[in-house]
């Protein structure tokens, strides 16, 4: 499935949904964050990679990255992802 982005262009849209909300909690030691990652387009087509992190119930930080092609977009999530797995986040419904 194609768009038309400006015009003449094909903009490619997503295949699959990437998003992911994960959670770490300690009460020993007072810990309760939260990371949030979810690929999209940009308003110009591009793919862009948005995460979100912050202790769990406040508003927290946000960066996006903005890429040339999805692939990239991808290797960046899987990589976060598996980050945060080996450091005890736990995925959550959002």
């Amino acid at each position: 499935m194609d768009e038309k982005g400006r015009i003449g262009e094909s903009v490619r849209m997503i295949y699959q949904p990437y998003h992911i909300y994960t959670e770490r909690t300690d009460p020993t030691k007072n810990m309760a964050r939260f990371y949030a990652m979810e690929i999209s387009r940009s308003l110009f087509g591009e793919p862009c990679l948005i995460r979100r992190w912050g202790r769990i119930g406040a508003s927290g930080q946000s960066i996006v990255h903005h890429f040339e092609n999805e692939h990239d977009a991808v290797v960046l999530f899987l990589d976060l992802a598996r980050h945060k797995k080996s450091r005890g986040y736990v995925p959550r419904s959002a």
